[in-house]
């Protein structure tokens, strides 16, 4: 299965300044596996440790944590002589050993030339601390579209659409749409697409995905205190009844009658930093730094993976081999624009928002913080090309690019580009074409 993540991390290990290396990501996003096929891949040596299932390895961070010691301790459990070029440490599940992560400050403060890559789940990195500007950190997400078409074969078209010739995608528009369907129901996390793969059973693929769900809630119990665990599952269960409203701004009191942000904002805030949600604010001011202009009472919120969603929503499985577009409408839209929405955060660190005037009569979906300006995004769940809300935006703004997302092809009026959903990665290469 390839992992475009692969990429940074072999920019890391060849960085001049490179430090110990977190992983982040929430849980099932394929974490440990990319470590491991880096490790055997690109180094003679991988030695793996695992603070959560292997206790033992805790007794060698205890007092003394300098690099050495460390070293020692390892390498006469291994029995393997740990070359600072050619053996990379992996440190799994690290919040599991808070020692463990202080001991990456001194392996970049004193021994700067061993490889180490440590990973862990957000629900329990969110409750330690790291050393501040001691590591390297790299997100890793669930499977984009693109890497979803590698790893079911179709690799041609995803280098069809790489390319900036738009005459390529227009002759495949449909079978594209087709695919684009499967991903929206299988979305991204590893087991699910892998199962996919195997079987080619999308009933198979909800099974894994209930799982999955059953076991983030779990998850719930372990990491949270119990005041909370009602609240954050509350949260949780209330995500797809947000969505599939026309406004889909976050309520509270739909949540829980009477309910109140300050009952709510610490399981809220806990649930974010799991990577398990993420939450988009509004802003009426579309400036720079758009974070600056955030309404922090207003908000969106959505899950982190497009397959998930649907497994939670309960969408049926005949919605999916109907012929029509039914499925990019489902829920006034929401899978769709959820999935633009994962798109987007797999390209990292590109800032993300909705726009809404103060009337409340226009909303944009999505402005993106990109380059040195601020490209505004409409979802299209279908071949509709009116865009009442991004026309108001443009109107009052003149942004020099804005973005229409749809099920139509590739096209451009003026700044206006027309980009075909399951095209929308690319958004990077089709503004600077």
């Amino acid at each position: 299965m390839k992992r475009y993540a692969y990429i940074d991390l072999l920019k890391w290990k060849t960085s001049l300044r490179r430090k110990p290396l977190i992983l982040y990501g929430a849980r099932q996003v394929g974490k440990t596996w990319l470590l491991k096929e880096f490790g055997k891949a690109e180094y003679k040596s991988a030695l793996y440790m695992n603070f959560d299932t292997n206790r033992e390895f805790h007794q060698y961070f205890g007092d003394n944590i300098s690099p050495q010691n460390i070293i020692t301790s390892l390498e006469n459990h291994f029995k393997e002589k740990i070359s600072p070029t050619d053996t990379l440490l992996i440190f799994d599940e690290i919040q599991e050993c808070q020692r463990a992560k202080d001991a990456l400050k001194y392996f970049h403060e004193d021994a700067p030339q061993y490889n180490i890559a440590a990973a862990g789940s957000f629900l329990g990195i969110a409750e330690g601390k790291f050393p501040v500007g001691q590591i390297n950190e790299i997100t890793l997400y669930p499977l984009s579209f693109y890497e979803f078409l590698e790893a079911i074969g179709d690799t041609r078209l995803v280098d069809t659409l790489h390319s900036r010739d738009a005459t390529l995608t227009k002759n495949i528009h449909g079978l594209l749409t087709s695919k684009l369907k499967e991903y929206f129901y299988v979305g991204g996390m590893p087991e699910a697409v892998k199962t996919f793969v195997e079987t080619n059973d999308l009933n198979a693929v909800r099974e894994v995905q209930e799982a999955i769900l059953n076991n983030y809630k779990g998850d719930f119990s372990k990491h949270i205190k119990g005041v909370d665990i009602p609240k954050v599952r509350m949260l949780w269960d209330s995500i797809p009844i947000h969505l599939s409203k026309e406004k889909k701004k976050f309520i509270y009191k739909e949540v829980k009658s009477g309910g109140r942000a300050s009952e709510f904002e610490n399981a809220l805030d806990w649930l974010i930093n799991t990577g398990l949600v993420y939450r988009i604010a509004k802003t009426t001011e579309p400036k720079l730094p758009l974070a600056s202009y955030a309404e922090r009472e207003a908000f969106k919120l959505y899950m982190l993976d497009v397959g998930l969603l649907s497994a939670k929503s309960g969408l049926n499985i005949k919605t999916f081999y109907q012929s029509n577009h039914e499925v990019f409408k489902e829920f006034k839209g929401a899978i769709t624009e959820q999935y633009v929405l994962q798109e987007i955060k797999t390209l990292d660190r590109i800032p993300v928002f909705y726009w809404g005037n103060t009337a409340g009569k226009a909303e944009v979906d999505f402005i993106l913080q990109y380059d040195d300006g601020i490209v505004p995004v409409e979802v299209k769940s279908d071949l509709n090309k009116k865009s009442y809300n991004l026309n108001v935006y443009r109107e009052i703004y003149k942004p020099k690019q804005a973005i229409r997302t749809s099920l139509n092809n590739f096209g451009i009026d003026k700044e206006l580009y027309s980009i075909p959903l399951y095209r929308i990665k690319s958004f990077k290469e089709v503004l600077m074409h």
